[in-house]
């Protein structure tokens, strides 16, 4: 029989940390500061199976070193995910006391969640310069589409002006993306492995290595599941649905996208697989959808197994030593 798991909820806003213990139903409320954290602590004591929560950029990041740093188990859940258990159980309040006694009720819940595991400051660095880069590639793209509708003059100039600084500004972002994997051997060796294969650049690879930094740990059920590349099927009696993707973590499929492009035209497995797929009638958004899966999978075992890309396939792997996560264990959301 299962034993009942001690879990803390905890909602993180800019300026508090609300806290429900279950299954004491304690709960209280700290400052979002070292001050609060050290209460905060105080507060869990001992004997803590699982500390949940949700992450919410800046305003978690001093919280989840620190309490890291203390030993303390922690599991970052998905918002989407918290928001979705809640509706089952028929919780429609939101607050941020509702939301921490969610995420420590979901965590006692759900056996397959994945603990946050520290990162080193370069891999922290690393996923904050991601962050700008993904918010300039956003602002190119917002900006080049407003221009596109432009009929004056000085509108067209000013357009032209804000690309060509969002063009030099990413370039320096991408030299400083690439000195920090140099500077850290394991995040350099990552890199090396996947950029060998046929598509994937070397600002890909950081994006791999920021948002799904499970790469190598996983099954290939479970490397495509976290992307939200894994088909969803529909049946129900005698009814079979069309099969869909859906969830997890979209801005890995997002960033393996232009890769997949790439592959069809010069990685002769995932060429052949292409074609086949559109031999068989399958559009072609669906045979690019699996090319990217493919993808996936190519570069969790390559990863797994130390070494880079060849035209010869990588043996069969498994991840024994780790529970196959779903999105809502995803670090990243």
């Amino acid at each position: 029989m299962r034993s009942i798991l001690r879990t803390v909820g905890i909602d993180i806003s800019k300026d508090w940390l609300d806290a429900f213990a279950a299954p004491e139903g304690r709960v209280s409320r700290f400052p979002n500061d070292s001050a609060g954290f050290r209460k905060l602590i105080a507060w869990i004591g001992s004997g803590i199976d699982r500390i949940a929560y949700e992450p919410t950029g800046a305003f978690h990041r001093d919280f989840e070193d620190t309490l890291l740093k203390a030993g303390l188990p922690l599991y970052a859940i998905n918002p989407f995910q918290v928001r979705s258990f809640a509706r089952s159980i028929g919780r429609r309040a939101k607050t941020d006391a509702v939301d921490a006694r969610m995420l420590a009720i979901m965590a006692s819940a759900i056996e397959d969640l994945r603990p946050t595991e520290a990162r080193s400051e370069g891999q922290r660095d690393l996923a904050e310069l991601q962050q700008i880069r993904d918010a300039l590639v956003r602002d190119r793209t917002a900006t080049t589409n407003r221009g596109r509708n432009l009929r004056t003059p000085v509108g067209k100039r000013v357009t032209k002006q804000r690309l060509r600084q969002i063009d030099r500004q990413l370039k320096l972002i991408d030299a400083e993306i690439r000195q920090r994997i140099g500077e850290e051997k394991e995040m350099e060796r990552r890199a090396e492995i996947l950029t060998s294969i046929p598509g994937i650049s070397d600002i890909t690879a950081a994006g791999l290595i920021v948002h799904l930094p499970e790469l190598g740990m996983l099954t290939r059920s479970g490397a495509a599941s976290l992307a939200g590349l894994a088909p969803v099927t529909r049946e129900s009696g005698n009814w079979k649905g069309r099969s869909f993707i859906q969830g997890g973590r979209h801005r890995v499929r997002r960033m393996l996208y232009m890769p997949a492009v790439v592959a069809i035209q010069h990685n002769p497995d995932l060429k052949r697989k292409y074609e086949a797929l559109l031999a068989n009638g399958k559009p072609r958004k669906v045979a690019l959808t699996a090319v990217m899966r493919k993808l996936l999978v190519l570069a969790n075992a390559l990863v797994q197994q130390d070494r880079t890309w060849t035209a010869q396939p990588p043996r069969e792997y498994s991840c024994p030593a780790f529970p196959t996560p779903s999105p809502a264990g995803s670090v990243h959301g």
